[in-house]
């Protein structure tokens, strides 16, 4: 329907532009007034609406500035082709458009299915990768417990049942990884934001990852003024979380990782630092991509989901994210949330 009000409109706005001209100028050059509001009509929109903007200002042009004025009859038959040529305009441009829009949908979908192949191919073939050796582990130490576990001290068994529940804590959480992606991908995820002081979320998120943050030296820069940013804290925890599991899983032990933050007046910037091996310079946007690993391939662990839910988080709450390499070696991640105003605190009523 838009497309048709466009047509009827844009026929009348040429009328309104014609009768300003007429005196002025020749009805030929008035004519191709109409014609300008044809060629703009059948490139917005499909073929219907150009055909009746062409028959349009073909009936309105003729009845209000072809001689005898009033009337659908044509003294002079050189207007009449005029008419065809105003009809045979809005029939080619809208095939020609309506040709591209076909082929680029063609296109668009070849694309899409291009890539929902090479995803879930990418999937299978991390899934395979990275959740074999933890199903090894699981199988063999529970076999050991089953057939040997009589046999076996309390501290090996102990030891056995601690390695199956720890890989498999680590399969959960990569299974889980996976569905996260899927529903930031689909919208199914709502956010939920409040005003919170991104020091107490960064707190919050040292206290649950102080087992396997416990390797490594952590120093916060948090300052005390830091304004307060309207976020889902459930959410940026989480980005929190996945930059700083993807520290303890590629640097060594005992490296030093700086947490930081610092703002403008228009946004909030945290890093997370560290001052291990880093990464080659054309990694440090690869690794924001789903599936993908930085370091070597011998190295990985997990599915290569972590940076990739952290950018799609990042970009719920109109910020960015990136990775650069640290001055001396190291590797920084940084993302950025927008401030915004606080809202007013309620003033006291007088008693």
């Amino acid at each position: 329907m838009k497309g048709y009000a466009w047509a009827i409109g844009a026929t009348a706005a040429c009328t309104a532009a014609g009768l300003a001209m007429e005196g002025r100028f020749d009805p030929v050059n008035i004519a191709m007034v109409y014609l300008l509001a044809v060629v703009i009509v059948a490139l917005r929109f499909t073929r219907g609406p150009a055909v009746l903007a062409s028959l349009l200002s073909v009936a309105t042009f003729d009845l209000v500035f072809v001689p005898p004025a009033g009337a659908f009859g044509v003294d002079d038959a050189q207007y009449l082709l005029t008419f065809a040529i105003m009809l045979a305009v809005g029939l080619v441009i809208s095939g020609l458009v309506e040709s591209v829009r076909r082929r680029a949908r063609e296109q668009s979908k070849l694309e899409l299915e291009a890539e929902t192949e090479r995803m879930r191919s990418a999937l299978l073939a991390s899934i395979s990768h990275d959740l074999r050796t933890p199903l090894a582990v699981m199988a063999g130490a529970s076999s050991t417990l089953a057939t040997k576990g009589e046999s076996l001290s309390a501290g090996e068994r102990v030891q056995l049942a601690s390695s199956i529940y720890g890989q498999a804590r680590e399969m959960s959480e990569q299974v889980a990884k996976v569905l996260e992606m899927t529903r930031l991908e689909t919208g199914a995820l709502r956010v939920e934001r409040d005003w919170e002081s991104l020091g107490e979320l960064a707190g919050a998120v040292l206290r649950r990852l102080a087992e396997r943050m416990a390797g490594h030296r952590i120093v916060l820069d948090l300052p005390a003024a830091l304004p307060l940013v309207r976020v889902d804290a459930t959410l940026i925890e989480h980005v929190l979380a996945n930059l700083l599991e993807n520290v303890a899983r590629h640097t060594p032990r005992d490296t030093l990782v700086q947490l930081r933050a610092k703002w403008t007046a228009s946004e909030v910037l945290v890093s997370v630092e560290d001052y291990g091996p880093g990464l080659a310079p054309a990694d440090l946007e690869r690794v924001f991509g789903k599936f993908e690993h930085g370091g070597p391939e011998g190295a990985r662990r997990g599915v290569g989901l972590g940076l990739a839910i952290c950018r799609a988080i990042v970009a719920l709450h109109g910020g960015r994210i990136w990775a650069e390499a640290v001055p001396g070696g190291g590797l920084a991640l940084r993302f950025t949330l927008p401030l915004e105003a606080p809202p007013a605190l309620p003033q006291e009523q007088p008693a």
